[in-house]
């Protein structure tokens, strides 16, 4: 059984939607942020020292105890292994360059100006300076992701991936505060594939509210 420590609107939404994918049993602890900070509740340092969402314990791992797994990438990675391989790379080294490039490309590079731009939003008429700026530096990320789907399905291949869940909170994020939009048909008709899947629906009524679905 495995156990995720779920924080609401948060990255570990993508934890719950691999679980449902990969069909694999687990139980869910729900945490609410702060209304006023918006932060993670004191609770989640009991299980992880940082304090943040998502982490996981398996009870299944060796040892005979609980093992608590941090950090989205590492996650989708332990999970997939222990699925044998299931949503992971494909056989080419195309496939394996591009499933390990996105993998770490959603949180190593797409999230920094995303949470930039949370932030100035935050700061009304003192962050509109560095509003602008960022805004055009995030195109440049939404422009490229663009072309690359315009030439595949999804962004490892021609198949579904445990890199295209890793994808999707960046880009449902980018959609309410980062300028996605129709403007980008490849990057909007992917968000409502993912949409559309069972396994992201069953994952959303687990999880419960998610603002950016």
């Amino acid at each position: 059984m495995i156990v995720v420590h779920h924080l609401e609107n948060s990255r570990s939404q993508r934890v719950l939607w691999l679980l449902e994918e990969l069909g694999l049993e687990y139980e869910v602890v729900r945490y609410a942020r702060n209304p006023k900070t918006m932060l993670a509740p004191p609770e989640l340092a009991r299980i992880h020292p940082l304090g943040k969402s998502p982490v996981i314990e398996d009870r299944s791992a060796g040892g005979g105890g609980m093992r608590a797994i941090a950090e989205t990438g590492a996650i989708v990675e332990y999970l997939v292994e222990k699925s044998d391989g299931r949503l992971g790379p494909s056989s080419s080294r195309d496939g394996v360059l591009r499933y390990r490039h996105f993998l770490h490309y959603a949180e190593g590079s797409m999230m920094p100006p995303l949470l930039a731009l949370l932030v100035v939003n935050r700061l009304g008429l003192l962050g509109r300076p560095a509003k602008k700026p960022l805004l055009a530096m995030f195109g440049r990320h939404l422009d490229w992701l663009e072309s690359e789907l315009e030439t595949r399905a999804w962004f490892a291949g021609e198949e579904f991936s445990a890199a295209d869940i890793m994808m999707s909170f960046p880009l449902e994020a980018a959609r309410q505060r980062a300028g996605l939009d129709e403007s980008r048909p490849s990057l909007t008709d992917w968000l409502e594939r993912i949409h559309a899947r069972p396994a992201y629906a069953a994952a959303l009524k687990t999880g419960g509210p998610y603002a950016y679905a």
